[in-house]
């Protein structure tokens, strides 16, 4: 009874000016009608899927702002706006709990449903992997070359918490939180059909593993280990223990 009575009203929303808006006859029509649901846990599949997407495709629309912002020198719209990107990215990776919720049983008649589909063809996926070279060489030629520094410069030789370093780090949590992402995407994998099965394009899953470990902006990753070899070699790889002092 009353999955009959709701089932109606999301089916056919009632259309004021906010529903207008925001067009929620076509957004909520884009799921699986609730009758052809393979199992009740598909609307949500669907639903947290398609949420990562419109999420990413803000993202991407937030970068492609950064990219000419950084044409421009201007810093701090750069970091406002890779705030909103670094907060998007923190909910996409809360989304994925939504998923473990599912018991492995239930997945596998979902994923019937996919064809030979996986994440790996996701449309704002896909572009997002793009997007950080561009960033990297723009980042490069506006924030290092033009005004003769280094990112060892920025990090240590220089080092004055500048402009050139705020928005440096602000890259490096984007290339963190897309790793987290990843590999919180690889822990969904394992929890629900197993680490060492096949993904439905038959290779097997562990291979998403080599995607985890990607760095976007590695240059950034290695001043870190340049710089405590650097200071390990001036004050000593071993030390005297400070427990043994009076």
């Amino acid at each position: 009874m009353f999955r009959e009575k709701y089932s109606k009203e999301l089916n056919n929303p009632q259309m004021l000016d906010y529903g207008v808006y925001l067009q929620c006859d076509k957004l909520l029509s884009c799921q699986k009608p609730l009758a052809e649901l393979s199992t009740h846990d598909e609307l949500q599949f669907q639903l947290v899927h398609q949420v990562e997407e419109l999420w990413m495709k803000q993202i991407i629309f937030t970068l492609i702002d950064v990219l000419e912002k950084i044409q421009l020198n201007k810093s701090i719209p750069i970091l406002s706006q890779m705030r909103r990107v670094h907060m998007i990215q923190r909910l996409m990776i809360q989304q994925l709990d939504l998923l473990e919720t599912m018991s492995p049983k239930e997945y596998q008649q979902i994923r019937l449903q996919l064809g030979n589909g996986s994440g790996q063809e996701s449309p704002g996926f896909v572009t997002l992997l793009k997007m950080p070279k561009d960033i990297w060489q723009l980042f490069e030629k506006h924030y290092l070359h033009e005004r003769k520094q280094t990112v060892q410069d920025i990090y240590d030789e220089q080092f004055s918490h500048c402009d050139a370093y705020a928005v440096a780090e602000a890259l490096i949590e984007f290339d963190e939180l897309m790793q987290k992402f990843r590999w919180d995407h690889m822990f969904l994998i394992r929890r629900s059909i197993g680490i060492n099965s096949n993904s439905l394009k038959g290779r097997p899953v562990e291979v998403l593993q080599n995607g985890a470990r990607q760095q976007f902006f590695p240059e950034l990753w290695d001043v870190r280990s340049q710089m405590s070899d650097t200071w390990g070699q001036e004050y000593g790889k071993v030390r005297d223990s400070i427990s043994k002092k009076k």
